[in-house]
């Protein structure tokens, strides 16, 4: 019997792959982005230290009053904003982008284009 392997364990592997080659540092810390059916998340972490520095996602108090519903686009866009916004108050002008295995399509690119037009760089 052929067992079939699911969406999410190829995204790991996928995410693993990629973490091999992305890491943060103090200077440029990496963008991890994860998402689920109902919510967005939105990390940016130095893997030298390992800390998360800034951190946003659609259960902050301030984009649930902005937003209906946390599983699509606009909530997105309005994560990688805010972000952004909370990235450059602490000085963080540069990152690594790593979409977390998901592919470049859809809300994970509306949450990066929206934090590149916040001022972020990647």
């Amino acid at each position: 019997m052929i067992k079939k392997e699911s969406k999410n364990i190829k995204r790991k592997v996928r995410h693993i792959r990629v973490r091999k080659k992305v890491a943060g540092t103090p200077e440029r810390p990496r963008l991890n982005i994860y998402r689920s059916l109902s919510n967005m998340y939105a990390q940016i972490i130095d893997d030298t230290t390992g800390t998360t520095l800034v951190s946003a996602s659609t259960l902050d108090k301030e984009i649930r009053e902005n937003v209906q519903y946390g599983g699509n686009k606009e909530a997105a866009k309005t994560v990688g904003q805010y972000v952004a916004k909370k990235a450059l108050e602490k000085g963080i002008t540069q990152v690594v982008f790593d979409r977390g295995g998901y592919d470049y399509h859809g809300r994970i690119k509306e949450l990066a284009d929206s934090a590149r037009e916040a001022g972020l760089q990647f």
